[in-house]
């Protein structure tokens, strides 16, 4: 099975340089005017250009798109290996740093919103990476 994240923003060429420019994803394909692939990570990423205020589950729904700052259940990690680096170029395409880089037994995170309200963490894995948390390789520590 494959999986393809889509990303609503209300401006679709600044959304392609954030997530290229930002972290070096390229331009797939566009699929349409309102379109655009990104390739480059473990899945593909669709950007989906809407307008702040449409509806995006029918016109007889309650909810409209907002771009402001939100809060979902689901949001996008994304390794780099310069965490530093990384947060800078982003922060200077518009995203919004809201947790700094701090560290974890399994590396370095930092938290921030991208230019669309949406919440991004960068991940920057050391050693084994998340497999720091669980018990050493086979061979060590006995």
């Amino acid at each position: 099975m494959d999986i393809r994240i889509c990303i609503d923003v209300d401006d679709l060429e600044r959304g392609i340089a954030f997530y290229t420019q930002g972290l070096g994803l390229r331009l797939g394909r566009r699929l349409d005017s309102d379109w655009a692939e990104l390739l480059g990570a473990g899945s593909a990423i669709d950007l989906l250009s809407n307008p702040a205020g449409s509806a995006p589950l029918g016109q007889d729904k309650p909810q409209r798109r907002d771009y402001a700052r939100h809060w979902t259940p689901v949001h996008l990690d994304f390794v780099v290996t310069d965490i530093a680096e990384a947060t800078r170029k982003l922060v200077s395409l518009g995203a919004v740093l809201e947790r700094p880089i701090g560290d974890r037994r399994w590396g370095r995170m930092a938290s921030l919103a991208d230019p669309f309200g949406h919440g991004i963490d960068l991940l920057e894995f050391k050693g084994r990476g998340y497999d720091e948390l669980l018990q050493p390789p086979r061979g060590e520590g006995l």
